[in-house]
């Protein structure tokens, strides 16, 4: 006998199989075979976020990143090589950058709190939140500030995947390849599309191109 926990998810785990066999033949030999997903989602970790789930699609459809407060960095080699497979092996045609709202993460920078380690990740968001200072603190409400940070930060990781090398050289090369942001709202389970859509260099600012 197991771990109680372990054991639950082995019995969850054949559940979902028999009835996505049931429901879909063949669908795990096709998948075992191959993977061509369009999209490369970057997300929170937050357990409430779950990439496939939010956007109803299939296992071998979405190729996933997640991490606190869905952050693209440029020293996190992790998030990076995701990337760099993803665009390059993958050739996915769209990066999709999900935050949420009521994200523990930025509400963690939003209130300055300590909490250990993870401050040194969330000084990222404390970035956004300086750029966006004026703004933020024109909105009524603790609850609109929030909102609108947890927004901004996405619109900010949305650039920040556009600025690295790897989506610049694809761009280069001529591969078509669109990076946008959405927010979901975990307390009525829908997408919010916020309108931030970059394809091409020309949507950068100069001092971000790595090839002028």
């Amino acid at each position: 006998m197991g771990l109680q926990i372990v054991d639950k998810l082995i019995a969850n785990n054949k559940k979902w199989a028999e009835e996505t066999n049931r429901n879909s033949p063949g669908f795990f030999d096709k998948l075992a075979k191959q993977q061509h997903p369009e999209m490369l989602w970057i997300g929170c970790a937050d357990s409430r976020v779950p990439a496939n789930t939010i956007a109803g699609v299939m296992p071998g459809e979405v190729f996933v990143h997640r991490n606190v407060a869905n952050l693209v960095v440029n020293t996190d080699f992790n998030c990076l090589s995701v990337m760099q497979y993803a665009v390059e092996v993958l050739k996915v045609k769209y990066v999709i950058v999900c935050g949420h709202y009521n994200c523990g993460g930025v509400k963690a920078a939003l209130d300055g709190k300590q909490f250990g380690l993870i401050d040194n990740w969330l000084a990222n968001i404390r970035d956004v939140y300086k750029e966006h200072k004026e703004e933020i603190y024109k909105l009524d409400s603790y609850d609109e500030r929030f909102d609108r940070l947890c927004e901004l930060n996405v619109r900010q990781q949305v650039y920040n995947v556009c600025h690295t090398t790897i989506v610049q050289n694809a761009w280069a090369r001529g591969q078509e390849l669109t990076v946008c942001g959405v927010i979901y709202d975990v307390a009525d389970g829908l997408l919010k599309d916020l309108d931030v859509v970059v394809n091409s260099k020309e949507l950068l600012n100069e001092v971000y191109l790595v090839d002028k």
